[in-house]
């Protein structure tokens, strides 16, 4: 009895990492059609994701105290931003999971993103995507489907973005 005991509490340890490793935190992947959401601003404003119908749009999920997504939002606005700012057909929506507009505002006085943010704050339209795990960016084709993710910062994965985005923008 005594050795089972301890067995199983050496056990469990492996047995609880395994089962986090292949924990399922997509709750949308490559194929799937975006869940729609609302974007609502402090002020109470609204923001349907169906005003973006049409477009290829970029989601990137990100929080101000991670240092992956400071990484990745700083490439974002150096390279990505100003080369499809002003296309027509193309959306970038960053949020912040968890915040809201004015501790966005404040966040962005200190690294002068010209790209809007967008709260959060309950986590809803994040949790309607993954589970966990930031930063994340899901590129949308122009029916609204999820044809590339990526979570955590790659500094490859920016090109591999930019270059699905100007094939979307072709077709």
């Amino acid at each position: 009895m005594r050795k089972w005991f301890l067995w199983a509490l050496l056990a469990l340890p492996m047995l609880m990492a395994q089962a986090r490793e292949t924990k399922d935190v997509d709750r949308v992947k490559v194929g799937d059609e975006a869940p729609a959401f609302t974007i609502v601003k402090d002020d109470g404003r609204r923001i349907a994701s169906s005003e973006f119908a049409g477009r290829v749009v970029v989601i990137n999920f990100f929080a101000t105290w991670c240092p992956p997504c400071q990484k990745e939002l700083a490439e974002v606005e150096r390279v990505l931003w100003p080369k499809y700012k002003d296309e027509k057909g193309f959306a970038m929506l960053v949020i912040g999971r968890e915040h809201t507009d004015a501790e966005l505002a404040k966040y962005n006085e200190k690294k002068g993103f010209t790209f809007p943010l967008y709260p959060d704050r309950d986590r809803a339209i994040f949790d309607a995507f993954a589970e966990s795990l930031i930063p994340r960016t899901y590129l949308l084709d122009r029916e609204g489907r999820v044809t590339w993710m990526t979570e955590g910062y790659k500094e490859e994965a920016l090109a591999e973005l930019m270059a699905r985005i100007d094939q979307l923008l072709k077709e």
